[in-house]
């Protein structure tokens, strides 16, 4: 696989997963900014293109074991691994994480006062994500699945484009994704201050594994599967005229 500068971040983590972790190292957003290409990314913070480079073709050197194949899964699967896995594991992280991000603001807010935005951010994000997720399992999934089947049937399918709705979803990740971004800033990428307590690098670290769970469901939805549904939805509206 050759990669240059103008090789385009979210079409390279959907060839292959594991360049994901590059980008995540060198703090280049590979999700809701997945349309940049790897220079004009480096370029904007100021990181060394020949560097990131470097490492990407480091990554891709090292035997793949165990990672997913994302890009080749049919539309109906990957729409129900999102659902089943991505947005269980935001519903089930959610109520545990809430409490305790009241507590440590409670016990810790006069010491680190940043605390209050960081349980700020999370519920805000927190209630966003519930309704996107909703309008993707109400809406959106279920056309996929339609469409899959209509594809695998040779037959057509019309009803209203889904590029407007999609556009939309991708605004909503952008702000998930800069909640998430703010929260990472303002704990100094989820690291515990010397005073913090137990319960507090806990909640530093459910809090940097649900971010780095947003950044995979992110990029699975804007670099693959909606990219995807709207060409297909192209191609069975060719089926429908012909």
């Amino acid at each position: 696989m050759e990669i240059s500068k103008e090789t385009i971040i979210g079409e390279l983590v959907a060839k292959d997963y594991r360049t994901a972790s590059v980008f995540e190292k060198n703090d280049l957003d590979f999700c809701c900014n997945g349309a940049k290409s790897i220079g004009e990314a480096c370029d904007k913070l100021q990181v060394s293109t020949d560097k990131v480079i470097q490492e990407l073709n480091d990554v891709l050197t090292q035997k793949a074991e165990n990672s997913n194949d994302y890009n080749s899964w049919p539309l109906d699967l990957l729409a129900d691994y999102i659902q089943k896995k991505h947005h269980r594991y935001v519903e089930a992280r959610i109520p545990e994480i809430k409490p305790l991000l009241a507590k440590i603001n409670q016990v810790h807010g006069g010491r680190h006062p940043e605390l209050a935005r960081v349980e700020q951010l999370f519920n805000e994000a927190a209630g966003e994500m519930a309704m996107h997720m909703k309008k993707e399992e109400l809406m959106l999934f279920p056309k996929i699945r339609k469409m899959e089947e209509a594809k695998q049937n040779g037959s057509a399918m019309g009803g209203m484009p889904l590029e407007g709705s999609i556009k939309t979803l991708m605004m909503e990740h952008d702000d998930q994704g800069d909640k998430f971004h703010e929260i990472k800033h303002l704990t100094n990428n989820y690291t515990s201050p010397a005073d913090g307590c137990n319960t507090y690098r806990v909640t530093l670290a459910l809090l940097k594994e649900f971010e780095d769970d947003l950044h995979l469901h992110i990029h699975l939805e804007n670099n693959i599967l909606f990219p995807k549904s709207i060409k297909l939805e192209e191609e069975l509206a060719v089926v429908q005229q012909s």
